[in-house]
């Protein structure tokens, strides 16, 4: 699955500090729930991920895990 998701009001919050330890932490929250992070990347404003999925986790769980997982992190 290709999913996409952006900082609220696609704010540019997302810097290249931030950037560089955001990708492991989400491919970290991607681990524990059995998801593959195929590839992670993005800009100031939103977020790119390329994910396999077990069959067991919908996509609406997963982009629930990912997404507030790293939002509370942030």
């Amino acid at each position: 699955m290709h999913c996409v998701f952006s900082t609220q009001e696609r704010r540019p919050l997302l810097t290249a500090a931030i950037r560089e330890r955001l990708w492991p932490y989400l491919g970290g929250i991607a681990r524990e729930h059995d998801m593959k992070a195929l590839v992670i990347g993005g800009v100031g404003d939103h977020v790119h991920l390329l994910l396999s999925l077990p069959a067991t986790l919908s996509i609406s769980k997963a982009m629930q895990l990912l997404k507030g997982n790293s939002s509370k992190w942030l």
